[in-house]
């Protein structure tokens, strides 16, 4: 898999140089743990990864400045500087897909910790809930991912749907469906409670699949946790405006910034 992408990055480049517009850094966005400033991939269960010095084979390969990011927080500084939050110092971009992740931005830098940070999905949201991937359970993640909330529809309804599909049945008045959306919606509500309680965003920037549902998801959410706080600052909650681009631009956001541009 290494290979394949440093053959695809090079053929990047090629048709960039060809197009007359050569480029003058790379930038690479990888899930999994991810030390951004050694450029080393810790693990990327998804890409077969692990201690992968990829920054250093990018480099060696290419001769360009290499920037290596986590994929959530690349998209959650894309979404800081060119999207929803780019009025905002402090956020949580969230995005819910098959997962859930979360990139944190602080006094308006990105924070990762060696790698470890905003792992939202693995908050504890239930004792003794549903066991998760992780090892742990009850985490954020087995309750209101994408994923979750599809297999939660399919245990009770006998019916396997995607979480598009329940989100519209949510909205037809499927008492089944509008029951597993709300629990999900609860859950985030205890997650993000406790990291509004810890970090206090102003904003929290909701992203992934599960976004495409708006004011569906959003608007009983941000009811759930402002019932849920009392003296903590209370964030707004927003739609992601970036979609899809969000890791892309912030990856070229990284290249940016490794090459000594702005």
């Amino acid at each position: 898999m290494a290979a394949r992408v440093l053959d695809l990055v090079t053929e990047l480049l090629d048709e960039a140089e060809a197009g007359g517009c050569a480029a003058g850094a790379v930038g690479v966005a990888v899930p999994g743990i991810v030390e951004e400033a050694a450029g080393r991939v810790v693990l990327s269960a998804n890409l077969g990864w692990r201690d992968l010095d990829l920054a250093a084979l990018l480099a060696e390969r290419t001769e360009l400045p290499i920037a290596i990011g986590h994929d959530v927080r690349a998209g959650g500084l894309a979404e800081s500087v060119l999207g929803a939050g780019r009025h905002c110092r402090d956020l949580l971009f969230l995005p819910i897909g098959t997962g859930i992740a979360g990139a944190m931005i602080l006094d308006g830098r990105p924070y990762a910790a060696g790698g470890y940070a905003g792992e939202i999905g693995h908050l504890r949201v239930e004792p003794d809930g549903r066991p998760c991937r992780c090892g742990g359970g009850g985490c954020l993640e087995r309750y209101a991912s994408a994923a979750a909330i599809a297999g939660a529809y399919a245990a009770r309804a006998g019916e396997p749907v995607t979480a598009a599909e329940v989100a519209a049945r949510v909205a037809a008045g499927d008492p089944v469906a509008v029951a597993v959306w709300g629990e999900a919606v609860e859950a985030l509500a205890v997650a993000l409670g406790a990291y509004a309680t810890v970090c206090a965003p102003e904003l929290v920037i909701v992203g992934g699949g599960l976004a495409g549902s708006g004011e569906l998801l959003l608007e009983p959410l941000r009811a759930a946790l402002s019932a849920r706080l009392t003296f903590q600052r209370v964030p707004r909650i927003v739609r992601a405006e970036l979609g899809d681009r969000a890791g892309l631009l912030g990856a070229a956001l990284l290249a940016r910034a490794g090459a000594g541009a702005p």
